[in-house]
């Protein structure tokens, strides 16, 4: 951002720098892709928020909206449609952050200015050079530490591991699932099992609804690392002797720990937990470009610290241990022909579970619809109801409600609210610092600069932080493109976020659709036939196929956990029995265990 609008500022063109500025906003998206996926999202990223801003400034100078009338409410209705749009690409294309947001930020500071129409296109290039220059800085880091969005991808796994470990107390992870009922564990082999297969009799209903989230985080984690990575988890043979550089060993190790602890914790869980912590400073060190592997992870005991116990079931439910092919070849073979075409299916399927680009079924164009069309209504009501009250900066309270509309659901979207208005108020503070000290135009660019380095520091973490810092970086961007009494633009600024606020509030309640509902039923419906197609393969013994099986099962069973979750937050109901839905999130963990084995 400054590398562009410092020079200027410097030649006295500081109200041109916003535009750089705004385009600068694309190095927020895709912190934790791969380089090479890097360049290519934000390249799109950097096309569509130059677009924005083009757009933006050839409405502005249309509608002229600074004289109210019929040109402002056009531009509100304008950003309502960018608002429903950036919120279903970015939703489409799994883009966390504020995407949305952004966008729509950088279209309304450009359609509420007021250019000349020999403007537009000069601004529009001022928008690109500050997208080109962020997408440079953003994928230079390849030159120097090409792997290190895959090594930060495999500290993260391993860092979850250790927090499900925390979560649990050292016990089993996986049992417990149903609170110790007479499901789960009978699902994989047919047969009923007491509370001491499911739950593991140790653990009890109350360690099991703690480390179910984190159970889940660590097995999305290790997803993310082997997505990061480009390859499929491995099977038990590769396991032994291992595989690759010190990335891939140690996401095998994280899978193995994962799974393998389904029934039994590892035999030293605080000793190891020390080492992945360990492991996971040299793995974000920059001292290394090669990050060693610490020795206690690298003997062949590291990955059979957690051998599984003997199966609950028993030998009598259990496949005959003789091989398949002399036993029942005319089996074996049947089942290869019946599974090739279903694995092949998976593979695909299973490329855009891993690759970040999982979809709910034939209506996963309908699930992110609905969140779309809500957010764009908020927005559009915002901001026509801040103009029917004169409020200045009407595009503010748009804005706002686009801000808290930006969520999974009802109750983030409540959340948010929350945040935001906490962040709003710290935000306006720091505004109102700022401003009285009567910086000048260089100045307030390198403030403005500093705020977003500290909005993209921390709002992954928090976003109520965020808002503190978004806050003054809107006000202060909107001082620099067209200055106003200080006055004016903080009582703008508090009245438009509490009416966009509520009407955001009162949409994620009034706008009540099923579809959450819908992705939770579907969500059930796939990890189940994935668990039907991975016992058929174990019962094939199919071994080819395992890493592919696998890795299908395990990003079904997460996006079952991500979709029970975002339904839970709705008002509509899921109308799922959570037994059912315990009952198959533990049986396709047993399944993935029955992998490693």
């Amino acid at each position: 951002m400054a590398l562009p609008a410092v020079p200027l500022a410097l030649a006295g063109h500081a109200d041109q720098a916003v535009y750089t500025m705004l385009g600068s906003f694309a190095t927020t998206f895709g912190h934790n892709l791969p380089y090479a996926r890097r360049a290519r999202v934000l390249a799109l990223v950097a096309v569509a928020m130059t677009a924005c801003v083009g757009c933006g400034s050839a409405l502005a100078a249309w509608a002229h909206p600074r004289d109210g009338g019929a040109g402002a409410a056009v531009v509100i209705a304008a950003m309502a449609v960018v608002a429903g749009v950036a919120k279903f690409a970015c939703d489409a294309a799994r883009l966390g952050g504020l995407g949305a947001v952004l966008l729509l930020f950088s279209f309304a500071v450009a359609a509420n200015g007021a250019p000349a129409p020999a403007d537009v296109l000069p601004q529009t290039g001022l928008a690109a050079l500050g997208a080109a220059v962020a997408w440079g800085l953003a994928v230079a880091g390849w030159l120097v530490y090409p792997d290190r969005p895959q090594r930060l991808a495999v500290a993260a796994a391993l860092r979850e591991l250790t927090y499900l470990w925390e979560a649990t107390g050292g016990g089993a992870v996986g049992g417990g699932a149903v609170g110790g009922g007479a499901t789960g564990a009978g699902a994989v082999n047919g047969a009923a099992t007491g509370s001491g297969a499911v739950g593991g009799g140790a653990t009890g209903g109350s360690v099991a609804g703690e480390s179910r989230p984190a159970r889940h985080r660590a097995t999305a984690a290790v997803l993310q690392a082997y997505q990061m990575l480009d390859v499929m988890p491995p099977t038990a043979a590769e396991l032994g002797v291992g595989r690759g550089g010190t990335c891939v060993r140690l996401t095998d190790l994280s899978w193995s720990l994962l799974i393998g602890s389904g029934r039994r914790p590892p035999e030293d869980a605080t000793g190891l937990a020390r080492h992945l912590r360990g492991q996971v400073r040299l793995l974000v060190s920059r001292r290394h470009r090669e990050p060693p592997l610490l020795s206690e992870l690298s003997s062949p005991t590291a990955l059979t610290r957690v051998a599984p116990v003997p199966d609950p079931a028993g030998p009598t439910t259990r496949p005959s241990t003789t091989r398949p092919s002399a036993t029942r070849p005319s089996a074996t073979r049947r089942a290869a022909a019946l599974l090739a075409a279903e694995l092949r299916a998976a593979e695909l399927v299973t490329g855009r579970l891993v690759t970040a680009q999982r979809r709910g079924g034939p209506g996963h164009a309908s699930v992110l619809l609905v969140p779309a069309l809500r957010m764009a209504l908020g927005t559009g009501l915002a901001g026509w109801t801040a103009l029917l009250l004169g409020l200045g900066h009407a595009y503010w309270a748009a804005i706002s409600a686009a801000a808290v509309l930006h969520s999974v659901n009802v109750r983030t979207a409540a959340q948010r609210a929350v945040q935001r208005t906490l962040g709003t108020a710290a935000g306006l503070v720091l505004a109102l610092g700022v401003l009285a000290a009567h910086p000048g135009p260089l100045a307030l660019v390198l403030v403005i600069v500093l705020l977003e380095f500290l909005l993209e520091y921390v709002v992954a973490r928090n976003y109520g932080l965020g808002v503190v810092f978004l806050t003054p970086l809107a006000l202060l961007l909107t001082d620099l493109a067209a200055p106003s009494p200080t006055g004016t633009l903080v009582t703008d600024r508090v009245l438009s976020s509490v009416l966009g606020i509520g009407i955001a509030l009162a949409c994620a309640l009034l706008v009540v659709h099923d579809r959450a509902a819908v992705r939770a039923q579907r969500a059930l419906a796939a990890c189940t036939e994935a668990s039907e197609r991975a016992e058929q393969v174990l019962e094939s013994r199919l071994e080819r196929s395992f890493p592919v099986v696998q890795t299908h099962l395990a990003a079904a069973v997460v996006e079952l956990r991500e979709a029970d979750d975002a339904a839970a937050g709705e008002l509509w109901p899921a109308e799922v029995d959570p037994t059912e839905l315990a009952a198959a999130e533990q049986r396709a963990y047993l399944l993935l265990e029955r992998f490693v084995r």
